[in-house]
């Protein structure tokens, strides 16, 4: 689980169901985030709830800081679990390519002399 996770709810309640189901979502996330960044990685997530004629809408914004980038994702859904998922499916993409991006890079390292040692021996 990520260490610092902040949420807010503006003009919308935040029960405990919501709270933990945001922290399993968007707690869940470390994961995808490589063992370094992991320490200093924390998300802001943000609960909006806007009233127009006849229509709700509920907006949930993720601003997760990194190491080397911040990461910002909105989501506009008819509830607010629709838009806490629609944010993480968002949020995995983001952090694979932000863990691919800023990488450890001993994968590659390690690829590279495993090749290098196949092509010597023969």
């Amino acid at each position: 689980m990520m260490k610092k996770l902040e949420i807010h709810g503006v003009h919308a309640k935040v029960d405990e169901k919501l709270k933990a189901n945001i922290i399993k979502k968007i707690g869940g996330l470390d994961k995808y985030i490589s063992r370094h960044s992991r320490e200093s990685a924390h998300a802001e997530v943000h609960l909006t709830e806007s009233k127009a004629k006849d229509k709700n809408r509920f907006m949930c914004e993720v601003v997760m800081h990194l190491p080397k980038q911040t990461i910002i994702q909105l989501a506009i859904a008819l509830n607010m679990y629709a838009a806490v998922d629609i944010v993480e499916a968002k949020l995995k993409q983001q952090l694979q390519k932000y863990k691919d991006l800023h990488g450890n890079g001993k994968l590659h390292r390690h690829l590279a002399a495993r090749f290098r040692r196949k092509a010597f021996s023969s």
